[in-house]
């Protein structure tokens, strides 16, 4: 890895570091490190270098570091009920099977958190620990690509994929993403090049995937017109 890379990576982590500290009142050097998988020693310099970079980090001897009071990065505001409205979304996502979709909706919530006054973030993230559908913590995740499934589709991008269906019969094909359905599994309509014509994949049996640079006509029609013209 070269050094770019390595400021890159960083600065990444620092900007992590400061959402976690919006995001509770009171971090350890500990937990920090054990998240981010780094050694104590780095995160002391991790937070030097934001303090040195005028982030008011006040350290508790002995408990941890937490920000000074209303300090916010974005200014960005939410209701009590609009951040519990959020927190309980996040509990029938964790139900979802495509780990990228509970990912990137984790993260989402974490910097939402963030942003929240000291008051609304303890309700909120009481009300996290305190919230649970019924569900098979245990369910196996059977997809990875819902993420990357959702920016082809929002940017007209064509997708190659490896998909195998229920005959476990093994294809190479383009598609153009349309819609995505959420029932038992997430099903993707797409159009097939392969097959010219509107298709239905599951995201589990898609094997391996990848969004190409080439773009395609977008289909001028609604999800309703797509069900009245071909079902």
């Amino acid at each position: 890895m070269n050094d770019n890379d390595n400021d890159i990576k960083r600065l990444s982590r620092l900007t992590a570091i400061l959402i976690q500290l919006q995001t509770k009142r009171l971090l350890t050097a500990r937990a920090l490190a054990d998240k981010f998988g780094m050694s104590i020693r780095t995160i002391y310099r991790d937070i030097k270098t934001l303090e040195q970079a005028g982030v008011p980090i006040i350290t508790e001897e002995g408990k941890g570091y937490r920000l000074m009071e209303g300090y916010r990065v974005p200014p960005l505001m939410f209701t009590e009920a609009q951040a519990n409205a959020l927190i309980t979304a996040e509990q029938l996502v964790l139900k979802n099977k495509d780990t990228s979709f509970i990912r990137d909706y984790c993260e989402a919530i974490d910097k939402i958190k963030a942003v929240l006054r000291y008051n609304v973030q303890d309700n909120a993230n009481l009300l996290s620990e305190r919230t649970r559908f019924d569900q098979n913590n245990y369910l196996e995740r059977n997809s990875n690509s819902l993420s990357d499934i959702q920016f082809a589709l929002t940017n007209f991008r064509i997708v190659k994929i490896e998909y195998t269906n229920e005959k476990d019969q093994t294809t190479i094909r383009n598609i153009e993403p349309f819609a995505l359905l959420n029932t038992e599994n997430w099903l993707l309509v797409a159009y097939c090049q392969l097959r010219q014509e509107f298709r239905f994949f599951r995201l589990d049996r898609i094997k391996k995937l990848e969004i190409l640079t080439e773009e395609f006509e977008p289909h001028k029609m609604t999800l309703q017109e797509y069900f009245e013209r071909y079902h």
